[in-house]
């Protein structure tokens, strides 16, 4: 069996999982992995074998051999070295969020269609069982009209690399936001099947960053780094079809618990995401449905997408259009917080 050859661009946290995960693919080898920081390529060295390192991007693309590269670098490289690796003739694996602007994106599934070459973000989350199956049972019409949905991803102390490119307005676009708030807002609009929003109207906060207070265990602290960013953020969001979606989103907050968890409502029925449980009727009588899935592992599943994408077996989870009305919307909400006012989510559109 021939193995799909890839590269990894950003060897931090994510992008470690990543190769570690690559590991347990069979039809997958990395070959070759790319980081300015010296002492993250001599880990993966150590710890996973990879011999091929880099320190630029450029000269990691420059090899022919490599089928598909991960790009897992601060937010504001995503649209640059994704472009340049389809360019080259890459398939890619963006991770999350797709960029920091729509129109970023756009740019980015431009250079898909030109260059003949398939793009993932990753979003790992409608990957897990659970999604799968609910999704499923969505698109049967368990739900009927989807009008409402409800977006939660909590954290009461998980600021990432406090100091770092994740707390610099410069290279992250925002804060929690961006980084955990694509998540959850994925995983509503997904189940939901709507992604085309009308208008946004939100607030950010900063009330632990700044201090120095909630730090997670993810990424690498910068001391006496910048924290220009929101560890908090509320939105409101109205789509076209009337439906509506709430997102509430936090780094850092006095929250009972951690919580990642959507709630959708349709006039057919309900679903429940982190309980995997539909609500309806049947007959007459209130019927709750949990549903019996088996337990997976959503990013070795998403790994084992994406080498199937480079061999042109399946396409892409997510869609251009999905991606770039996502990003719209998450910078909408992020102009609507700092002017003070509601957007129009088509004005940021290309």
């Amino acid at each position: 069996m021939q193995r799909v050859k890839i590269g990894v661009i950003g060897c931090g946290s994510i992008g470690k999982i990543h190769i570690a995960n690559l590991k347990k693919i069979e039809s997958a080898e990395v070959v070759a992995a790319c980081d300015i920081d010296e002492e993250e390529l001599k880990r993966v060295r150590e710890e996973f074998g990879v011999e091929r390192l880099y320190k630029d991007y450029r000269d990691l693309l420059a090899e022919e051999d490599i089928d598909g590269v991960i790009v897992a670098t601060p937010n504001r490289w995503h649209s640059i070295m994704t472009i340049e690796a389809l360019r080259s003739g890459k398939h890619v694996l963006c991770e999350k969020p797709p960029a920091i602007t729509a129109k970023e994106v756009q740019e980015m599934y431009n250079a898909s269609k030109k260059y003949g070459r398939g793009l993932l973000i990753g979003l790992g989350f409608r990957f897990m069982s659970q999604s799968q199956a609910l999704k499923k049972l969505v698109e049967e019409g368990v739900l009927g009209e989807a009008y409402y949905s409800r977006a939660l991803f909590l954290r009461r102390s998980g600021i990432p690399g406090m100091g770092s490119w994740f707390t610099r307005k410069k290279d992250a676009g925002a804060g929690a936001l961006y980084d955990i708030g694509v998540h959850a807002l994925d995983l509503a609009l997904w189940l939901m099947g709507d992604f085309k929003a009308k208008e946004v109207w939100a607030s950010t906060f900063a009330k632990f960053g700044p201090y120095g207070r909630g730090l997670g265990g993810w990424g690498k602290p910068v001391p006496g780094g910048i924290f220009d960013v929101d560890d908090f953020a509320t939105v409101y969001i109205k789509m076209q079809s009337g439906a509506v979606v709430y997102l509430e989103v936090s780094w850092a907050a006095f929250v009972p618990e951690d919580v990642l968890d959507v709630i959708v409502l349709g006039d057919k029925g309900g679903l429940e995401h982190k309980t995997a449980t539909v609500f309806t009727e049947r007959a007459g009588v209130r019927v709750n449905m949990k549903l019996q899935y088996q337990a997976n592992q959503p990013l070795v599943d998403e790994l084992k997408h994406f080498v199937k994408i480079i061999a042109k077996d399946e396409d892409p989870l997510t869609k251009p259009e999905e991606m770039i009305w996502l990003q719209a919307i998450l910078e909408a909400a992020l102009r609507s917080a700092e002017k003070g006012e509601v957007v129009e989510v088509e004005s940021l559109l290309f």
